[in-house]
């Protein structure tokens, strides 16, 4: 008799126990659940229009830049030259080849297929740009005005060429124009906001 409780009080807790681990596993899934997860707005928050930031795009030649052509093994066809009012350059033996709107590996690439028509057979030709077009700054700072370009300019270097911003200047953002572009864009005023050649840039006021 007490051999036959004893088996029965075994069972009913072995039962108990798989009971108890049931309920673990219902409620402890239901709480997994419900667990709310991180809301989308801290992962990607929408960005103004002032968030943007700025990249300059590859270079592309334009009317008043300056540009050195070599030739190899030509030194009549080697030298600087003008990009003129209709966008084209003067060469020598070739004649005006298109640049405005081109990039240099493209204006290179005009050269050669110029010179392959019954000039030379297999040129070598390399350019760079000796002199950019100017940029322009517009509004609160202190020397407003067209100023030459150089390397890697940055908005803040372009306003230090103009003696620096005026008491009234918004120094969080910037309106800049591409010489192609029908209308200014607003970015923010940070060390690494670039300019491109030819840009018009505008210091906005500040209103507080």
């Amino acid at each position: 008799m007490v051999s036959t409780v004893g088996k029965r009080i075994s069972i009913m807790r072995h039962f108990l126990r798989l009971c108890a681990m049931s309920l673990v596993v219902a409620f402890g899934g239901v709480a997994c659940a419900q667990t709310p997860a991180a809301p989308a707005a801290t992962v990607s928050a929408a960005a103004s229009p002032d968030a943007t930031v700025r990249t300059v795009p590859e270079y592309r030649l334009g009317v008043a830049d300056k540009v050195r052509v070599n030739v190899f093994g030509e030194e009549a066809l080697t030298g600087e030259f003008l990009v003129g009012g209709g966008g084209k350059v003067s060469l020598p033996l070739i004649g005006e080849v298109q640049a405005a709107g081109l990039t240099i590996s493209q204006f290179q690439q005009e050269i050669s297929n110029e010179l392959r028509k019954g000039y030379i057979k297999e040129p070598r030709v390399s350019a760079e740009v000796l002199n950019y077009r100017p940029f322009y700054i517009l509004g609160e700072v202190n020397k407003p005005g067209e100023y030459p370009y150089t390397n890697n300019l940055t908005v803040l270097n372009a306003v230090a060429t103009a003696e620096g911003f005026t008491y009234r200047a918004n120094k969080r953002s910037v309106f800049i124009k591409r010489a192609e572009d029908p209308a200014e864009q607003s970015y923010p005023l940070t060390p690494l906001t670039k300019v491109a050649p030819g840009d018009t840039i505008r210091i906005g006021e500040r209103y507080f």
